[in-house]
C-alpha cells in the first residue's frame, strides 16, 4: 500500500490546479516517501481533468457538487495509510509536509496546518487572519484547505459528513478527536485569497449573516454562493 495519499477535490480549477499538484510532487519527492495523488473532479467543464492527468494524478470523476461527498470519493480511490486532503488552490511547502509526517509517526491520527492567504487581501482579512489562525489552533480545528488523518481514523468516523455543504472540515475535526490525538501544526500552507478578492465585503457579510440563522444553512447550497456559485476569475492567480 502507498503510505501517503494526497486527495484534491476540484471543480473548474484549471487556473490553479497545476501549481498545487507540482508543489505536492516537489514536497513528496524532497522527503522521499512513496505517494499517490487523487484528484476528485466534480462536474468540471474546463481543463481540470486533463491538467490533473498531465501532472500524474489519478482522476476520479463525480457529479456531486458537494465538497464533503467529493472528498469522500477521492478517499475511496486513494491507496495510502495517511490521507492528506488539499484544496486545489493550496500550496503545501516541504516543511509542512515534513511536519505532517512527523506528527503522524509520533502518534497523531489527524490534524491540520496554519493557513496563510496569497495575493492582495482586503484590510479586514489582513487584520483578521492572525486571530483566525490562533483561534483554529487553540480550538484544534483544521481548515478545509489542509486536513490529514490516518485511513483507519477516516473509516472509523465514516469520512466527511455528506449532509453538510460547508463546515464539513470542522465537523470532521471534532469527529477525529474521539479517535486519538489531533494536532493543528504551526507550519503553514498557502491558500488562495481569491474568494476575498472576487467577492465584495457585502457578499462575505451576507454569508455570515446567513450562518447566524443556524446549522440548517450549511445543509444546502442556497446561501453558499461563495463556494458553489460560478467561479470568478482572479487576476492575481497564476498557474
Amino acid at each position: 500500500m502507498t503510505p501517503i495519499s494526497f486527495i484534491v477535490p476540484a471543480h473548474n480549477e484549471q487556473q490553479l490546479l497545476g501549481r498545487t499538484l507540482s508543489a505536492l510532487h516537489a514536497a513528496a519527492m524532497a522527503v522521499g516517501v512513496p505517494y499517490d495523488i487523487v484528484v476528485a473532479d466534480d462536474s468540471s467543464t474546463d481543463d481540470t481533468a486533463s491538467i490533473a492527468a498531465h501532472h500524474g494524478a489519478t482522476v476520479v470523476h463525480v457529479r456531486h457538487r458537494q465538497i464533503a461527498a467529493t472528498r469522500n470519493a477521492g478517499a475511496a480511490a486513494a491507496r495510502g495509510d495517511l490521507l492528506i486532503f488539499v484544496d486545489a488552490d493550496t500550496i503545501v511547502p516541504e516543511e509542512t509536509f515534513r511536519a505532517t509526517l512527523a506528527a503522524w509517526r509520533g502518534g497523531a491520527i489527524g490534524g491540520g496546518a496554519s493557513v496563510h492567504l496569497d495575493g492582495r487581501l482586503p484590510l479586514s482579512a489582513r487584520l483578521g487572519m492572525p486571530a483566525f489562525r490562533m483561534g483554529m489552533r487553540a480550538a484544534r480545528l483544521a481548515a478545509g484547505c489542509y486536513v490529514f488523518c490516518t485511513r483507519e481514523a477516516f473509516d472509523a468516523v465514516g469520512g466527511f459528513d455528506t449532509q453538510l455543504f460547508a463546515g464539513e472540515e470542522l465537523a470532521f475535526s471534532r469527529s477525529l478527536w474521539r479517535q486519538g490525538r489531533f494536532v493543528v501544526l504551526p507550519e503553514p500552507v498557502v491558500s488562495s485569497g481569491r474568494k476575498l478578492r472576487t467577492h465584495s465585503a457585502w457578499e462575505v457579510a451576507k454569508l455570515f449573516l446567513a450562518a447566524a440563522r443556524g446549522p440548517a444553512v450549511i445543509r444546502s447550497r442556497r446561501h453558499l454562493e461563495i463556494w458553489y456559485g460560478e467561479r470568478r476569475h482572479d487576476p492575481d492567480a497564476t498557474r
